[in-house]
């Protein structure tokens, strides 16, 4: 009923900028808090950034200062906003949300995952 769809990923060098964006789509009454993660390979999923609906951020230490998370109610849609990169940013990255549909339903869903590597 609800799917969350990224884009903005790819290969970029050291010191270089991209930006994440996640639509989310369907039966939707409201988004709740969004985030992003990451998952480097052999390490665990790891939570990047996230805002509440009240607007309340929450940064990892080390996205600090380098990552930028953002929402845009009205097109349901979240950013990351990624600066500096360096290859230890090098992930799997990944969407979340809690989305309470139009049935009432609420669900926490995950986008597919788009790849970030940075490599000269």
């Amino acid at each position: 009923q609800v799917q969350l769809v990224e884009s903005g990923g790819g290969l970029v060098q050291p010191g270089g900028s991209l930006r994440l964006s996640c639509a989310a789509s369907g039966s939707i009454f409201s988004i709740n808090t969004v985030a992003w993660y990451r998952q480097a390979p052999g390490k665990q999923r790891e939570l990047v950034a996230s805002i509440s609906s009240h607007g309340v951020y929450n940064y990892s230490d080390s996205a600090k200062g380098q990552f930028t998370i953002s929402r845009d109610n009205a097109k349901n849609t979240m950013y990351l906003q990624m600066n500096s990169l360096k290859p230890v940013d090098t992930a799997v990255y990944y969407c979340n949300a809690g989305v309470l549909t139009t049935r009432w339903e609420v669900f926490d869903c995950w986008g597919q995952g788009t790849q970030v590597t940075v490599s000269s």
